[in-house]
Protein backbone atom coordinates (compact mmCIF):
# COMPACT_ATOMS: atom_id res chain seq x y z
CA UNK A 1 0.00 0.00 0.00
CA UNK A 2 1.25 3.14 -1.16
CA UNK A 3 0.81 6.37 1.17
CA UNK A 4 1.89 9.81 0.33
CA UNK A 5 2.12 12.76 1.82
CA UNK A 6 2.56 16.14 0.87
CA UNK A 7 5.10 18.41 1.43
CA UNK A 8 2.67 20.28 4.79
CA UNK A 9 1.94 16.68 6.41
CA UNK A 10 5.71 15.83 5.73
CA UNK A 11 6.84 18.85 7.99
CA UNK A 12 4.47 18.15 10.53
CA UNK A 13 5.78 14.59 11.20
CA UNK A 14 9.43 15.66 11.03
CA UNK A 15 8.73 18.44 13.56
CA UNK A 16 6.91 15.61 15.92
CA UNK A 17 9.60 13.46 15.57
CA UNK A 18 12.08 16.15 16.65
CA UNK A 19 10.31 16.65 19.75
CA UNK A 20 10.04 12.87 20.89
CA UNK A 21 13.93 12.67 19.99
CA UNK A 22 14.57 15.80 22.30
CA UNK A 23 12.18 15.20 24.81
CA UNK A 24 10.32 18.15 24.99
CA UNK A 25 13.41 20.58 26.24
CA UNK A 26 13.07 23.53 24.91
CA UNK A 27 11.93 26.61 27.19
CA UNK A 28 9.06 26.49 28.89
CA UNK A 29 6.72 29.00 27.63
CA UNK A 30 7.11 27.11 24.11
CA UNK A 31 6.81 23.74 25.82
CA UNK A 32 4.08 23.69 27.55
CA UNK A 33 2.47 25.76 24.65
CA UNK A 34 2.52 21.81 23.35
CA UNK A 35 -0.47 19.59 24.71
CA UNK A 36 1.62 16.79 25.13
CA UNK A 37 3.68 18.54 27.48
CA UNK A 38 2.74 19.48 31.02
CA UNK A 39 3.74 21.59 34.29
CA UNK A 40 6.39 18.91 35.39
CA UNK A 41 8.53 19.82 32.40
CA UNK A 42 9.63 22.95 34.69
CA UNK A 43 11.15 22.71 37.85
CA UNK A 44 8.85 23.27 40.40
CA UNK A 45 9.27 26.35 43.09
CA UNK A 46 10.69 25.39 46.43
CA UNK A 47 11.97 28.78 47.36
CA UNK A 48 10.02 30.25 50.05
CA UNK A 49 10.06 33.59 52.54
CA UNK A 50 13.19 34.49 53.91
CA UNK A 51 14.31 36.81 56.84
CA UNK A 52 16.11 38.87 54.15
CA UNK A 53 12.92 38.78 51.47
CA UNK A 54 10.86 39.88 53.96
CA UNK A 55 12.16 43.00 55.49
CA UNK A 56 12.82 43.85 51.39
CA UNK A 57 8.79 43.64 50.89
CA UNK A 58 7.13 47.32 51.00
CA UNK A 59 3.53 47.05 51.80
CA UNK A 60 2.94 47.73 48.41
CA UNK A 61 5.40 45.16 46.70
CA UNK A 62 2.81 42.90 49.49
CA UNK A 63 -0.20 43.97 47.64
CA UNK A 64 1.64 43.52 43.95
CA UNK A 65 2.43 40.12 45.21
CA UNK A 66 -1.48 39.34 45.84
CA UNK A 67 -2.61 41.08 42.57
CA UNK A 68 -0.33 38.85 40.90
CA UNK A 69 -0.85 35.86 42.76
CA UNK A 70 -5.22 36.36 41.90
CA UNK A 71 -4.34 36.81 38.41
CA UNK A 72 -2.65 33.62 37.96
CA UNK A 73 -5.30 31.50 39.57
CA UNK A 74 -8.00 33.59 37.42
CA UNK A 75 -5.78 32.29 34.10
CA UNK A 76 -5.44 28.71 35.98
CA UNK A 77 -2.05 29.92 35.86
CA UNK A 78 -0.93 28.82 39.18
CA UNK A 79 2.57 28.70 39.92
CA UNK A 80 4.42 24.86 40.51
CA UNK A 81 5.14 24.53 43.81
CA UNK A 82 6.63 22.08 45.67
CA UNK A 83 5.30 21.64 48.64
CA UNK A 84 6.46 19.20 50.42
CA UNK A 85 10.07 20.98 49.79
CA UNK A 86 8.86 24.24 51.05
CA UNK A 87 7.15 22.66 54.06
CA UNK A 88 10.55 21.29 55.45
CA UNK A 89 12.14 24.71 54.46
CA UNK A 90 9.25 26.76 56.69
CA UNK A 91 9.55 24.23 59.59
CA UNK A 92 12.53 26.02 61.77
CA UNK A 93 10.94 29.34 61.18
CA UNK A 94 8.07 31.71 58.91
CA UNK A 95 8.47 35.12 57.61
CA UNK A 96 5.01 35.71 55.57
CA UNK A 97 4.66 39.35 54.32
CA UNK A 98 0.95 39.90 54.37
CA UNK A 99 -1.98 38.49 56.57
CA UNK A 100 -5.42 38.06 55.20
CA UNK A 101 -8.73 38.26 57.13
CA UNK A 102 -11.44 36.74 54.73
CA UNK A 103 -14.81 34.59 54.91
CA UNK A 104 -15.03 31.10 56.38
CA UNK A 105 -17.03 30.13 52.94
CA UNK A 106 -15.76 26.91 51.24
CA UNK A 107 -15.56 28.99 47.89
CA UNK A 108 -13.00 30.81 49.38
CA UNK A 109 -10.08 28.74 49.79
CA UNK A 110 -7.54 32.31 50.26
CA UNK A 111 -3.90 30.81 49.67
CA UNK A 112 -5.58 29.00 46.13
CA UNK A 113 -7.24 32.08 45.34
CA UNK A 114 -4.52 33.83 45.92
CA UNK A 115 -1.92 31.56 44.66
CA UNK A 116 0.13 31.50 47.60
CA UNK A 117 2.71 28.60 48.99
CA UNK A 118 3.64 27.40 52.22
CA UNK A 119 4.73 30.47 54.42
CA UNK A 120 3.76 32.97 52.14
CA UNK A 121 0.70 34.38 54.46
CA UNK A 122 -1.60 34.33 57.15
CA UNK A 123 -4.82 33.41 57.07
CA UNK A 124 -7.32 34.29 59.45
CA UNK A 125 -11.50 32.88 58.37
CA UNK A 126 -14.39 33.48 60.24
CA UNK A 127 -17.80 33.52 58.38
CA UNK A 128 -18.40 37.34 57.33
CA UNK A 129 -14.70 38.38 58.21
CA UNK A 130 -15.69 39.75 60.96
CA UNK A 131 -13.14 41.45 63.26
CA UNK A 132 -12.78 40.32 67.02
CA UNK A 133 -10.55 40.85 70.03
CA UNK A 134 -9.02 37.52 68.68
CA UNK A 135 -8.27 38.23 65.15
CA UNK A 136 -6.78 41.29 66.07
CA UNK A 137 -4.24 40.13 68.47
CA UNK A 138 -3.24 37.77 65.89
CA UNK A 139 -3.10 40.79 63.12
CA UNK A 140 -0.66 42.40 65.92
CA UNK A 141 1.35 39.16 66.18
CA UNK A 142 1.43 38.75 62.28
CA UNK A 143 2.52 42.46 61.56
CA UNK A 144 4.67 43.66 65.16
CA UNK A 145 6.05 40.24 65.95
CA UNK A 146 6.54 38.14 62.65
CA UNK A 147 7.09 41.12 60.11
CA UNK A 148 4.58 40.95 57.57
CA UNK A 149 3.78 43.76 55.46
CA UNK A 150 0.23 44.33 54.55
CA UNK A 151 -2.90 43.70 56.11
CA UNK A 152 -5.54 42.42 53.63
CA UNK A 153 -9.54 42.43 54.31
CA UNK A 154 -11.58 40.38 52.14
CA UNK A 155 -15.05 39.39 51.70
CA UNK A 156 -16.83 37.84 48.83
CA UNK A 157 -20.33 38.02 46.68
CA UNK A 158 -23.45 36.13 47.80
CA UNK A 159 -21.99 36.10 51.31
CA UNK A 160 -24.29 33.64 53.53
CA UNK A 161 -23.20 35.66 56.89
CA UNK A 162 -24.19 39.15 55.35
CA UNK A 163 -27.29 37.39 54.23
CA UNK A 164 -27.75 35.66 57.64
CA UNK A 165 -27.34 39.52 59.22
CA UNK A 166 -29.76 40.83 56.82
CA UNK A 167 -32.80 38.40 57.76
CA UNK A 168 -31.83 38.29 61.49
CA UNK A 169 -30.75 34.49 62.06
CA UNK A 170 -31.28 33.63 65.71
CA UNK A 171 -29.20 30.50 65.80
CA UNK A 172 -26.91 29.99 69.16
CA UNK A 173 -23.58 31.56 69.23
CA UNK A 174 -23.89 32.64 65.11
CA UNK A 175 -26.22 35.62 66.50
CA UNK A 176 -23.32 37.48 67.94
CA UNK A 177 -21.57 37.23 65.10
CA UNK A 178 -24.23 38.23 62.83
CA UNK A 179 -25.05 41.04 65.16
CA UNK A 180 -20.72 42.35 64.38
CA UNK A 181 -21.77 42.72 60.54
CA UNK A 182 -25.23 44.73 61.05
CA UNK A 183 -23.38 48.89 61.31
CA UNK A 184 -22.36 47.44 57.34
CA UNK A 185 -26.11 47.39 56.60
CA UNK A 186 -27.02 51.09 57.76
CA UNK A 187 -23.91 52.37 55.65
CA UNK A 188 -25.23 51.22 52.68
CA UNK A 189 -27.37 54.22 51.13
CA UNK A 190 -31.16 54.39 51.19
CA UNK A 191 -32.10 54.33 47.99
CA UNK A 192 -30.68 50.64 47.47
CA UNK A 193 -33.93 49.06 47.64
CA UNK A 194 -35.33 46.23 48.33
CA UNK A 195 -32.89 45.55 51.59
CA UNK A 196 -33.52 41.98 51.35
CA UNK A 197 -31.54 39.06 50.42
CA UNK A 198 -33.11 38.81 47.00
CA UNK A 199 -31.92 41.46 45.95
CA UNK A 200 -28.24 40.84 45.34
CA UNK A 201 -27.30 44.58 44.68
CA UNK A 202 -28.51 44.75 48.28
CA UNK A 203 -25.91 41.68 49.42
CA UNK A 204 -23.23 42.70 47.94
CA UNK A 205 -23.08 46.20 48.93
CA UNK A 206 -23.15 45.16 52.56
CA UNK A 207 -20.55 42.70 51.86
CA UNK A 208 -18.28 45.70 50.75
CA UNK A 209 -19.79 47.67 53.74
CA UNK A 210 -18.84 45.02 55.72
CA UNK A 211 -15.13 44.76 54.80
CA UNK A 212 -14.69 48.71 54.76
CA UNK A 213 -16.25 48.53 58.80
CA UNK A 214 -13.39 46.10 59.39
CA UNK A 215 -11.15 47.81 58.27
CA UNK A 216 -12.36 50.85 60.13
CA UNK A 217 -12.23 48.90 62.90
CA UNK A 218 -8.68 47.60 63.11
CA UNK A 219 -7.70 51.13 63.15
CA UNK A 220 -9.75 51.90 65.87
CA UNK A 221 -8.91 49.59 68.33
CA UNK A 222 -5.57 48.62 67.73
CA UNK A 223 -3.15 51.58 68.76
CA UNK A 224 -0.30 48.97 67.86
CA UNK A 225 -1.24 48.22 64.27
CA UNK A 226 -2.66 52.29 63.72
CA UNK A 227 0.83 53.54 64.83
CA UNK A 228 2.44 51.11 62.05
CA UNK A 229 -0.23 52.00 59.46
CA UNK A 230 0.57 55.85 60.37
CA UNK A 231 4.19 55.39 60.03
CA UNK A 232 3.80 53.28 56.56
CA UNK A 233 5.48 50.16 58.48
CA UNK A 234 2.57 48.42 56.65
CA UNK A 235 -0.40 48.84 54.59
CA UNK A 236 -4.58 48.38 54.81
CA UNK A 237 -6.28 47.28 52.52
CA UNK A 238 -9.70 46.01 51.92
CA UNK A 239 -10.87 43.46 48.72
CA UNK A 240 -14.04 41.32 47.18
CA UNK A 241 -14.14 37.80 46.06
CA UNK A 242 -16.64 37.21 43.09
CA UNK A 243 -17.52 34.18 43.21
CA UNK A 244 -18.53 33.68 39.65
CA UNK A 245 -14.92 34.39 38.07
CA UNK A 246 -12.56 33.81 40.83
CA UNK A 247 -11.76 37.32 40.74
CA UNK A 248 -10.66 39.48 44.13
CA UNK A 249 -11.30 43.73 43.04
CA UNK A 250 -9.01 45.86 45.53
CA UNK A 251 -10.26 48.41 46.77
CA UNK A 252 -8.33 51.54 45.51
CA UNK A 253 -9.14 53.39 48.74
Amino acid sequence: MNIRFNHSELFAISFAALLAVTGCQSSHESCCSMSGCSMTASAAVSAVQSKDSQAAMTPDAALAELKAGNARFVAGQPLHRDLPAQVKATASGQYPYAVVLSCLDSRQPIELVLDQGVGDIFSARVAGNILDDDILGSMEFACKVSGAKLIAVIGHSNCGAIKGAIDDVDLGNLTGLLTKIKPAMDAVPADVQPRTTKNYTFVNAVSEANVRLVMQQIRERSPILRAMLDSGQIGLVGGMYDLATGKVQFYDK
